[in-house]
């Protein structure tokens, strides 16, 4: 069996649902993101799934990611810091709207970045850190994370640039799975947020 990795985003937290970009702060899980990964973890212990056994899981140490984790039933994963989200420098805390007045009102971060913190190309580098682990072996990896980060795998995983992540929605408990079509790297599953409806 040719590796696959499946990508969770983290549940609701209060700033995902304003709108702040949320980098490094360790924004906990509202009551609303507790529901969505229990939700989340039913079904990844239901068939096909059945919890996953033999995958190879682990998580950002984010506190909304490692929570999501734990609360999806896959505790005592290994914390990575290559799956923590995007340092937003200066941008932390801000809503798109707030960085247009500061930085112009075409900025788009995934051309013009952010400013004090990471560049895309050093997220880039995590991912393909992550893609070369999860490839490593013929087993499933399990990773909870963050949108941008994860958004930046699926882009790397597929071999594009980086930016190819703008095209790339991902919803706060959603699940993603990267896998193979005809011995090339492909999306299996994308968004999926089937188990909270």
């Amino acid at each position: 069996m040719a590796a696959r990795i499946l990508l969770v985003r983290h549940g609701q937290t209060e700033w995902s649902v304003t709108g702040q970009h949320t980098g490094r702060t360790d924004v906990p899980l509202l009551e609303e993101g507790r529901r969505m990964a229990k939700l989340l973890g039913e079904r990844l212990h239901r068939a096909p799934w059945n919890g996953l056994p033999g995958a190879e899981v682990r998580t950002s140490p984010l506190v909304r990611a490692a929570e999501t984790c734990e609360l999806a039933g896959f505790e005592g994963a290994q914390q990575w810091d290559a799956l923590m989200e995007w340092d937003y420098g200066d941008y932390e805390g801000l809503t798109t709207q707030a960085i247009r007045e500061r930085a112009g009102d075409d900025w788009f971060i995934w051309r013009d970045g952010v400013t004090g913190g990471e560049g895309l190309a050093e997220v880039a580098a995590r991912a393909d850190e992550v893609v070369r682990w999860a490839r490593s072996a013929d087993r499933d990896v399990l990773v909870f994370a963050h949108g941008h980060i994860l958004r930046v795998l699926g882009a790397r995983w597929l071999g594009y640039d980086p930016s190819f992540a703008a095209r790339l929605r991902l919803d706060p408990a959603s699940l993603s799975v990267l896998g193979w079509a005809y011995g090339d790297p492909a999306v299996e599953r994308w968004n999926d947020t089937g188990h909270l409806d």
